[in-house]
């Protein structure tokens, strides 16, 4: 009978491996990869993907950061492939399992269009789109707006402009996070993709009411009773 994989320790050694190298922003921070690895196991069991394979993807993907802004933001992918291959030969890993490893790795990011073709990359990639869902993906937006300067917003109706997230945070929203669940490739990624894009949306309705680009529903008052004394509540 084959081994159980030993899953713990090899967290243990990714956690140390990425700590030593420290280099990521309060939005790709250690946080982010264990969520990333908890929801990537998550799909994983759903979608009938190895877990070893899935989990080293999971931790690994940002193991090089290079800044949003940066024109060489679409190699990242790649560039965390090839350390995480370098690491893993290193330290171990199942020499046989390392290429596809390296695959979910390369395939995870949007900006670098790379088509996943295994189970286990397709995992991965929802995994990690998921984070930047729902309320902590709301989180992980402003975090990075912040870090690079840009505005929070622009005065009135994003639909009556033309989109500028490099200026303006909260256009990252319809850039590209509101158009994520479309890019789901598993079953299960979709519909958590779903039910945390509907929160998003629910959040930036209730933002443009509060900064005035819309104007808020009207309240509603209770109708008077034929009883007496009766009255609307306000």
């Amino acid at each position: 009978m084959p081994r159980a994989f030993p899953s713990e320790l090899w967290v243990k050694r990714f956690r140390r491996f990425l700590s030593a190298g420290a280099q990521g922003d309060a939005a790709h921070d250690l946080e982010h990869l264990r969520r990333v690895a908890a929801n990537a196991l998550a799909l994983a069991r759903a979608e009938g993907a190895r877990p070893e394979i899935v989990l080293a993807a999971a931790w690994l993907h940002d193991c090089v950061i290079v800044p949003k802004n940066s024109p060489r933001r679409a190699q990242a992918s790649a560039l965390s492939a090839r350390r995480a291959g370098l690491f893993l030969r290193r330290a171990g890993f199942p020499s046989a399992l390392i290429p596809a490893v390296e695959h979910a790795i390369e395939a995870h990011s949007f900006s670098a269009g790379v088509t996943p073709r295994t189970p286990e990359a397709r995992v991965v990639q929802d995994a990690d789109r998921l984070d930047a869902l729902g309320a902590v993906g709301i989180a992980r937006c402003f975090t990075v707006g912040g870090a690079l300067g840009r505005a929070l917003y622009a005065p009135g109706s994003v639909r009556a402009r033309r989109i500028d997230d490099a200026r303006y945070t909260v256009d990252h929203f319809h850039a590209k996070l509101l158009r994520l669940e479309k890019t789901m490739t598993t079953t299960a990624g979709r519909r958590e993709a779903r039910r945390r894009t509907a929160f998003m949306r629910t959040y930036l309705r209730r933002l443009d009411e509060e900064i005035g680009a819309v104007k808020p529903p009207a309240a509603k008052t209770r109708r008077a009773t034929s009883r007496p004394g009766a009255y609307a509540r306000r």
